[in-house]
């Protein structure tokens, strides 16, 4: 059932962003007076569609191949690769006989809908929830490092007061893209010392490998624990243990913190450890099988234990009506231009192709596999923007390659040759879709090796 949720959530966020887009194109066609002929969520690849109706003059469907969509423009070379229409001369209703500003215009609808869709989203969203975040002065304990984080230098209780010299106001700046974008650097308070760390330009291609920024720094800080709830049949139950207990040493190692009992609990995979509990006023040691992920759950790897932790108090910012524009409209645009660094940093080759992109199964799996509305709509917002940035890109067959050789149409006065953009377009589609087969089949393998 979780993963027909998963691929329900992502068939329903990429649809909506799909429709919206070449609804962008639609808008500005019929505005200027232009055909269009057809609009398809998903290729009807040699005239296979699953559903098609007409209205208007205008085919309505569903194709077979879920690769994105289209508008089909008349007189215009497209993904439909219908040249046949360009044989005749100009018709006042054709994409061709338009001034070059207009046919842009036409071009950058989709990702001007898809900018303004995003801005909408992270507004609405504002608007109804506002913001909460943890405080960073809150923070008692410091940070949770994982695997990246201990490489470059970080240790369990550091507290980070400062991100290129600017402090740190929310603990979630922490795994902000400022930060996870690179060549930062931490001010960390260690015990009486200040000390500086340098986040390297490339880690994102570790936070790719460790499948994600936990392996960084944990989104929530270090914290003292109490078990919540034990599991039945797990190892916990069976050593006696119960909701209120506070662990307090493993092995005869004093611990404070959950990060703390987890290491601990590693270093004796597959064997039993020795726990010392404070349950109510008394002190009482317990026997205890450990798994090998280093919890006290069951053979096969699953936790036995949930800890309630003692957080600290969050801090929530409300906003009204108008005021939440310039928030929402800030986080979108944040999107945008983080998305816009990390395609630098790979064209750079500070960061390796295979580790900055995902495609359909990496977008799935952070919608998740239980139904989160707000996550959904977080998502297809920051989705939305990735879309306008992608099809910014000059890649013909994209919308960013047919604006390009606009640009120089106009600059030079006169339309490139049908000729030029039938290939130009066949070149574009093949990049196209040699780039989706790659990324599918990096969706896999990161898969494959998580297991």
């Amino acid at each position: 059932m979780s993963i027909v949720i998963m691929v329900g959530q992502l068939i329903l966020g990429l649809s909506i962003l799909i429709i919206l887009h070449e609804f962008g194109h639609f808008l500005a066609a019929r505005a200027f007076g232009i055909k269009v002929e057809k609009f398809y969520l998903f290729f009807d690849a040699w005239g296979v569609s699953l559903f098609k109706f007409n209205y208007k003059g205008v085919e309505y469907g569903i194709g077979w191949l879920p690769l994105g969509g289209y508008v089909k423009i008349a007189g215009m070379i497209d993904e439909s690769m219908d040249t046949e229409q360009l044989a005749g001369p100009p018709q006042p209703w054709e994409f061709r006989s338009k001034p070059a500003w207009q046919r842009l215009i036409v071009m950058l609808g989709g990702i001007t809908v898809n900018i303004l869709l995003g801005i909408l989203i992270f507004w609405v969203l504002t608007i109804k929830y506002g913001e909460t975040y943890i405080p960073n002065s809150e923070i008692k304990y410091g940070i949770v490092p994982g695997k990246i984080g201990l490489k470059i230098g970080l240790q369990p209780g550091d507290k980070i007061t400062a991100v290129n010299g600017q402090p740190v106001v929310r603990f979630d700046e922490l795994t902000s893209p400022k930060v996870l974008l690179g060549n930062s650097d931490l001010t960390v308070l260690r015990g009486d010392q200040t000390l500086h760390v340098k986040v390297p330009g490339n880690i994102i291609n570790d936070l790719s490998d460790y499948a994600g920024v936990e392996q960084f720094i944990s989104r929530l800080p270090r914290s003292k624990f109490a078990i919540d709830s034990v599991v039945p049949h797990s190892y916990a139950q069976i050593a006696g243990l119960r909701k209120g207990d506070s662990i307090t040493a493993v092995n005869g190692t004093k611990i404070q913190f959950f990060d703390q009992l987890q290491s601990e609990l590693k270093k004796d995979a597959n064997k039993t450890a020795i726990l010392e509990v404070k349950r109510n006023d008394a002190v009482i040691q317990v026997t205890t099988s450990v798994n090998k992920d280093g919890t006290l759950g069951f053979k096969d790897g699953r936790t036995g234990i949930a800890a309630n932790f003692a957080e600290p108090k969050l801090k929530r910012l409300t906003f009204g009506f108008f005021g939440s524009l310039p928030v929402g409209a800030t986080k979108a645009w944040g999107n945008f231009a983080d998305n816009a660094k990390g395609l630098g940093k790979v064209f750079k080759g500070e960061v390796k192709f295979n580790k900055a992109v995902g495609g359909p199964v990496a977008i799935a799996n952070m919608f998740g596999s239980h139904i989160d509305w707000v996550r959904f709509w977080g998502l297809v917002g920051f989705l939305s923007m990735v879309l306008a940035l992608t099809n910014l890109l000059p890649i013909p067959a994209l919308d960013g390659g047919h604006a390009v050789f606009l640009v120089i149409e106009m600059i030079k006065g006169k339309p490139l040759s049908d000729k030029f953009l039938e290939r130009a377009q066949i070149v574009g589609f093949v990049i196209l879709i040699t780039l989706m087969v790659f990324v599918f089949g990096n969706d896999i393998v990161r898969q494959v090796m998580k297991k």
